[in-house]
């Protein structure tokens, strides 16, 4: 008993006058070794201090390319799987020290936080997919740059993935916003990379400022137009701002290819957001003698939504009549049919809501 307290306690004055002669390996620690036997089920490793690695046969399988042109001598990087194995071998794993260096320098790349260049190989519905120091990663179509968003209707599904496909293959420009090697997801984002150069860009223009652009796309929520000064700069209108008037469809505005003037409403982060309405003159400070309440009216069934429908009274007006007239849409579409004229009734109008609201006459 005695001796072992005295073997021990030498034990412990040798660790503290060189801790290397003792370097304690835990599993997952990765370490760096010479080949001394490269078999085609096992491979045998020179760890120095350490002791003796060994690579056996399912490992070898998992990382054969990585192995196969290995010579005696070379140098390999592993992971510690079991520092003291049965057979007394530091039992490791090159496969898993492959994706843990992976997962090293992508943890590196978002921390210098620069943007980085990818060619993607494949789409899904959600985005594009690739890979990066060999991890798969993922672009999702909300982290698309403006320029190549899908500018096509959302529930155009044919459209969208014929937009996703024609990047498969090009190089983009992301940025690494998520690297998480605990649920193996990497994120990247065109948006954020492209956002760092636009916003140098759009130091040039200014809130309330009148720029000529050309459309180039139209979505269900708004209308893309790139600067003609300076195509690089791309803004999007709103839909809310493309008229005075409810709009349904902003193809009933513009279309692809149009020039446009436009005004620049906001900046920022990078986005600019433009107004067509706002180079219009406003039709509601001028609603005229013409629309009074009390009065009767002719108008077109525009369209129809939960409330109730929207009724076109002339170019620049349109009055709204409720669906509790007819009990219900199913009621009301069995009385009005869209694109159709009848008889109204202005109930009230609302200047301040800029609201005219009808009653139906028949």
């Amino acid at each position: 008993m005695n001796g072992n307290k005295n073997n021990n306690a030498l034990i412990s004055q040798l660790i503290k006058i060189e801790p290397s002669l003792f370097s304690l390996l835990k599993i997952g620690d990765l370490v760096e070794g010479r080949v001394l036997e490269n078999r085609a089920n096992m491979l045998v490793v020179d760890l120095g201090r350490l002791g003796t690695g060994v690579v056996y046969r399912i490992e070898v399988q998992n990382a054969k390319e990585s192995v196969k042109n290995l010579k005696l001598g070379d140098t390999i990087h592993a992971k510690v799987i079991d520092p003291d194995n049965k057979e007394g071998f530091v039992e490791l794993s090159l496969s898993e020290a492959g994706k843990q260096k992976a997962w090293a320098e992508v943890q590196e790349l978002k921390e210098k936080d620069e943007p980085i260049k990818i060619k993607f190989s494949a789409f899904n519905k959600g985005g594009l997919t690739g890979f990066l120091s060999g991890l798969q990663t993922f672009l999702p179509v909300s982290q698309l740059s403006t320029e190549h968003y899908p500018k096509v209707a959302i529930d155009n599904k044919t459209g969208f993935s014929q937009a996703l496909e024609l990047l498969v293959g090009q190089e983009l420009t992301v940025k690494i916003i998520e690297a998480n090697p605990r649920n193996n997801k990497l994120i990247v984002s065109e948006r954020e990379a492209s956002e760092v150069s636009t916003r140098e860009l759009v130091k040039n223009y200014s809130i309330g400022q009148v720029v000529e652009g050309i459309v180039s796309g139209v979505a269900d929520f708004g209308v893309f137009v790139r600067f003609t000064d300076n195509p690089a700069v791309e803004g999007l209108i709103h839909i809310s701002e493309l008229s005075h008037r409810i709009i349904e469809n902003p193809k009933e505005v513009v279309k692809v290819d149009d020039v446009v003037k436009v005004k620049i409403t906001e900046i920022k982060d990078g986005k600019v957001s433009l107004s067509l309405k706002a180079l219009v003159s406003d039709p509601w400070l001028n609603l005229g003698s013409h629309y009074k309440e009390g009065r009767e009216v002719k108008g077109v069934v525009y369209s129809f939504n939960p409330f109730g429908a929207i009724i076109d009274l002339d170019k620049d007006f349109q009055g709204q009549l409720s669906v509790t007239e007819f009990g219900g849409v199913e009621e009301m579409k069995k009385q009005l049919i869209q694109g159709k004229e009848y008889h109204f009734v202005i109930e009230s109008i609302k200047l301040e809501e800029r609201r005219i609201i009808l009653k139906f006459k028949g």
